[in-house]
């Protein structure tokens, strides 16, 4: 697998670890539905860290940075399958201008 394929994988995998914990944290907390559910959940954002290391580049600010562009798409995504979110169109454009963002910095031509 190139190295593009494999950190875009990871950012989709990073996106479902990250989100989904924070899902549950809320769903545990807001939504009262206990600790086993805010447990998963910090199992899951600690996930997250982990998946974020495998990124083939090694530059922990670059990824960071990139991924907050995914976390945006991601969220709305989620939002929509699991809370029947709707998002307008501003959102989605915000999103794509997110996305735009994620692919300049992690996959423009860089010199060595």
């Amino acid at each position: 697998m190139n190295d593009v394929v494999r950190s875009l994988a990871l950012f989709v995998l990073a996106a479902l670890a990250e989100i989904g914990g924070a899902w549950l944290v809320w769903q545990g907390v807001r939504e009262h539905r206990g600790w086993i559910w805010i447990g998963a959940g910090v199992i899951a954002l600690g996930l997250y860290g982990f998946v974020a290391t495998l990124q083939p580049d090694a530059h922990f600010g670059r990824i960071l940075a990139a991924y907050g562009g995914v976390f945006v798409a991601g969220s709305l995504l989620w939002g929509t399958a699991m809370d029947g979110f709707r998002p307008d169109r501003y959102d989605v454009t915000g999103s794509l201008i997110c996305l735009l963002g994620v692919a300049v910095i992690m996959y423009s031509p860089r010199a060595a």
